[in-house]
């Protein structure tokens, strides 16, 4: 039976609430696949049902974060937050979100960046004052957090995450308007954010002047729609407007959308987005990322051509691609793998038995297609090697005669600061071997990865817009405090 917990219930009525706080666990911690910091999403209509706009938002940003989701809603006096441990669909039902009403929503799914995973840092966070409420929902990371810390003036914060700091700091000042003391805290917050936060009445959204991780604009009939991607757009029936431009802040009430400026935009797009973390119909900067990513293959089958029988991607994440290396290269292309959808997360730890078969849980092979076949098999990444050298294995053992492996991002070799949950430096394969080290390590007979370059024309954007740090090493907002990493608010209790 779902429990609710009131976590803190204010003078303004101002409330957080809980479920079970049932937790789903990684089949394979050691080797997740690269995850973005979380999806965002927040709707101003009157006379709509927000809370269920703002669940289906959710739905279509769920491939973001798959640890916790939450909601906030205000009916014009009082916000009101639920959240829990879960998927979208574990967290929410229909009684729960019959109780979210009003005309004002955001919504938060999230994957952890800083801070542990547990409810106390699932979003959105809320904080309360005499001025009143204020609910806030971020996709990203920062890197001056704990500087960030070191301003707030009172209260313990229960949460340990970035999230947390910057929404106590907005609250801070009660006596002036949120966007004013938004507008003036923003500059001095460093790393990457797209935050959606609101009070009793307004809706607000911001993008750091990087424009690191995506925001958009959408609008519906009787209101406004603001998410990480368009394919949230599309889920609730709102028509895109534009991309929230980097270093710009949106007050969304009754008078419509105000516009205003806080830093001068220095775009810095993340390149990870077009090769896997955005979903394939979303649009970024004008350009679909499935046509990107079919154009990547097309590039990596130049780059990295071979004689073989089939071309079949480690699905999803590789088909576009392989779509594209098929087209280009003429060979043909197959499901050589089928995927288990459902396996993505469980609440029923796999035993040690289970576990050691891995990959076989989620991928398995089809041998009448692949046996007595030279394949190619495209990915999107290699992160540990774990994975593909499992798919390597399982190929061999079905029949293939020869495997050769082609991954349409350019060796992964630093860790993220801004948003992705990528291991550190030393545990990324590329990070210490050689290609040809990769391939012996893999096992297979050979392995292409797309060049930077060949990576970058296929976005259409030039480099000097995009974030590239994760495949060279050259963050664009430097690092300059040592008190980093997911940990560090955890660390200075």
């Amino acid at each position: 039976m779902r429990r609710f917990e009131q976590r803190q219930c204010l003078n303004r009525l101002d409330c957080v609430l809980k479920g079970d706080g049932r937790l789903g666990h990684d089949l394979d911690p050691q080797d997740r696949a690269p995850k973005d910091a979380c999806g965002v999403f927040g709707v101003w209509a009157p006379g709509e049902d927000v809370s269920k706009l703002t669940y289906y938002g959710l739905y279509a940003l769920q491939h973001r974060g798959q640890e916790s989701a939450g909601i906030a809603v205000s009916e014009g006096s009082r916000i009101l937050v639920y959240k829990d441990m879960g998927l979208v669909a574990q967290v929410f039902d229909e009684s729960i979100l019959g109780t979210l009403r009003g005309h004002l929503s955001i919504g938060h799914c999230r994957y952890s960046t800083t801070g542990s995973s547990v409810w106390e840092n699932a979003q959105p966070t809320l904080s309360s004052t005499d001025g009143g409420g204020l609910a806030l929902a971020h996709n990203g990371n920062l890197i001056n957090t704990a500087q960030l810390a070191e301003r707030l003036t009172s209260g313990a914060m229960r949460a340990t995450t970035d999230t947390e700091v910057l929404t106590a700091l907005l609250a801070q000042d009660a006596s002036r308007p949120v966007d004013d003391v938004a507008a003036e805290l923003l500059p001095e917050v460093k790393g990457a954010y797209s935050l959606v936060w609101m009070n009793e009445t307004t809706l607000f959204a911001a993008r750091d002047p990087q424009g690191i991780r995506p925001l958009v604009l959408g609008r519906l009939e009787r209101g406004w729609v603001v998410a990480s991607e368009t394919a949230a757009l599309d889920i609730v029936g709102a028509s895109f407007i534009r991309e929230i431009e980097p270093g710009e802040l949106l007050t969304i009430d009754e008078r419509g959308v105000r516009s205003r400026r806080f830093a001068v935009a220095e775009p810095k797009g993340c390149l990870f987005e077009y090769v896997y973390l955005a979903r394939p119909d979303t649009t970024i900067a004008g350009r679909g990322v499935q046509s990107t990513r079919v154009e990547v293959g097309r590039v990596l089958a130049r780059e990295h051509p071979v004689d073989a029988d089939l071309v079949i991607p480690t699905p999803e994440s590789g088909t576009p691609a392989a779509i594209g290396y098929a087209e280009q290269s003429g060979i043909p292309y197959g499901q050589g793998l089928v995927k288990n959808s459902y396996v993505g997360r469980t609440f029923i730890q796999p035993s040690q038995t289970i576990r050691q078969l891995g990959i076989r849980l989620k991928l398995n092979p089809l041998r009448e297609v692949i046996e007595g076949k030279r394949l190619v098999v495209v990915d999107d990444s290699i992160v540990r090697g774990n994975t593909q050298r499992a798919i390597v294995k399982m190929l061999r053992e079905a029949g293939a005669t020869e495997v050769h492996v082609r991954i349409s991002s350019p060796p992964v070799a630093w860790p993220c600061f801004y948003g992705i949950d990528f291991a550190t430096r030393a545990e990324l394969i590329a990070g210490s071997l050689s290609v040809e080290e990769i391939r012996s390590s893999l096992g297979a007979d050979s392995l292409g990865y797309i060049s930077l370059d060949g990576l970058t024309r296929a976005t259409t954007l030039p480099a000097d817009r995009l974030c590239r740090a994760c495949f060279t090493g050259e963050y664009p907002i430097p690092i300059e405090d040592d008190r980093v990493g997911k940990f560090v608010l955890e660390a200075q209790r």
